[in-house]
């Protein structure tokens, strides 16, 4: 066995060695290799050429032609991260920071139903290209956003209207996007029934591509309805589905919290591709319109609510948001109130906080609500068909934007946490990119999410013992700490915790599977 694997290196190295004289743009050396996939760590090193991976393996460096060396020696060599649920502009701010401090070098955007308008889709990538971010951008096509640009908005689709949703899905993947978002919870979206969401998800199966809802109601008492909905609308379209950011409101049982997880396993027994993307943060983030009921929000006139039925509206709020932890549990993070709670502004105003929340309307602010159990959430995370998301932003007042991925390698991986190395940078990379379609060269022009030859050369070195989340609720926009390097499509990008380039790397990917 000694002998054969000495072969094998030896040929490895002959191979490098006797390629052409063409230059190898980077040379990292010494490290210790995971590949994304889940097989174990190996040492290796990597040579890069323009913005790919062109070998792994050993090289002897004095027979190669090499531009430039990083010694990684005592570090770690893994795919740069994947962010399948992620929010911001890329023309606003191209920089990134937050995302590629953690890791990420890759976000989609698109989410919770709200893209771009179908029809600047493809402008948008050329944009993004001319922009050129630090990170990689992709998109999915968002439902509510198709809803409304298709006249259908808070309507019962006619056959018309829901042929023209469906020709705008096959529209936007045509454009380049991986697939659809769902926000079944916020307006259009939360007018939708299963006949439309069939329909809708048609040209995504067709295209192989990927529905990423955010589902209809994430509370205790209403998760598992939500989850069979959208196995349900897997198992009759054929399309892949994904769960975003899973979680239980207000739940605690971890025996639910299995019986949510073995009802994506009997469904994928049944042949329904379903998966979940999870945040490692007990608090949610969304609009405040989140506690309001369905008959103070669109299409209902809401100062006709107030007028005819204040004091129903007022112990409608109160009884929500006491059911769900109080007042102090909302933590507000737009407008003039961010940085406070509910609590402390009722407080402020000298009136009953659910006098505050009809003041401002369910269009007003966002918050972060602490509704979550952390071991409920755990036991999501650690589950093997899950993978990390952030659903952060560079602006949004939650740490998640700016800490989820290092949180997951500081907390969860170290000696006292229930996730292997290996296995969270599988859930961070290649099985994310594998979910969306990112490793597919039918999908893609550069496959990417796993550290293989001729995969794109987006590539960290770290010590996972150096990695921080810096972030929290008090100061949510602090960078995380301690990735050593990192390269975007071959360049570097981001060097001992600050970036390494005044430009960014990143580029638009587009879905090639219907161009």
């Amino acid at each position: 066995m000694f002998y054969k694997a000495f072969a094998i290196a030896a040929v490895m190295v002959m191979m490098v060695s006797c390629a052409p004289e063409e230059a190898y743009d980077w040379h990292i050396s010494g490290g210790t290799v995971i590949d994304g996939s889940g097989t174990e760590p190996e040492t290796a090193d990597i040579l890069i050429r323009d913005d790919k991976i062109a070998y792994i393996g050993e090289v002897d460096p004095d027979t190669v032609n090499i531009r430039n060396r990083h010694d990684a020696s005592g570090y770690y060599i893994t795919p740069g991260f994947i962010d399948p649920h992620a929010h911001g502009n890329p023309l606003d701010t191209p920089e990134f920071e937050n995302f590629l401090a953690m890791g990420v070098t890759t976000i989609i955007l698109g989410q919770d139903g709200r893209s771009p308008e179908i029809d600047e889709l493809d402008s948008r990538f050329d944009e993004i290209d001319q922009e050129r971010p630090s990170v990689n951008v992709a998109y999915l096509a968002g439902h509510n956003t198709i809803r409304r640009d298709s006249g259908v908005e808070h309507d019962d689709p006619d056959e018309e209207g829901l042929q023209r949703m469906v020709d705008m899905v096959t529209e936007a993947i045509e454009a380049g996007a991986f697939g659809l978002s769902l926000g079944l919870e916020y307006d259009y979206g939360d007018q939708s029934e299963m006949e439309e969401l069939v329909a809708i998800a048609g040209p995504v199966a067709d295209h192989d591509g990927i529905i990423i809802s955010h589902m209809r109601n994430e509370d205790y008492d209403k998760i598992e309805d939500s989850i069979e909905e959208l196995i349900e609308q897997g198992r009759q379209s054929g399309a892949r589905v994904q769960a975003s950011h899973l979680k239980i409101v207000l739940g605690d049982d971890l025996d639910q919290a299995d019986r949510v997880l073995q009802m994506m396993e009997d469904a994928r027994a049944d042949g329904v591709e379903v998966s979940a993307d999870v945040y490692p943060y007990n608090a949610s983030f969304t609009g405040i319109s989140i506690v309001f009921p369905e008959w103070a929000r669109p299409p209902n006139d809401y100062d006709e609510v107030v007028e005819e039925r204040r004091d129903e509206l007022a112990e409608y709020l109160r009884n929500r948001v006491n059911d769900r932890n109080g007042p102090g549990a909302t933590l507000f993070g737009t407008g003039d109130v961010a940085g406070k709670t509910l609590e402390e502004v009722a407080e402020e105003e000298g009136q009953p906080f659910e006098e505050v929340l009809i003041d401002m309307g369910p269009g007003s602010e966002s918050a972060a609500y602490f509704v979550m159990d952390e071991e409920v959430m755990k036991k999501f995370i650690a589950d093997e068909h899950t993978v990390i998301s952030s659903d952060g932003s560079p602006t949004m007042r939650h740490p998640r934007g700016y800490g989820a991925f290092a949180k997951v390698i500081n907390e969860y991986t170290s000696t006292d946490g229930f996730l292997g190395l290996t296995e969270a940078i599988r859930k961070m990379s290649g099985q994310t990119a594998s979910n969306i379609g990112l490793d597919d060269p039918e999908k893609v022009d550069v496959p990417r999410g796993y550290l293989k030859e001729g995969f794109a050369a987006d590539i960290l070195v770290f010590d996972p013992e150096d990695v921080v989340d810096v972030a929290d609720f008090e100061n949510p926009h602090e960078l995380a700490e301690g990735m050593q390097r990192i390269w975007v499509n071959g360049r570097p990008a981001w060097e001992n915790d600050a970036p390494a380039a005044t430009e960014g790397f990143g580029r638009a990917l587009r879905n090639q599977i219907a161009r």
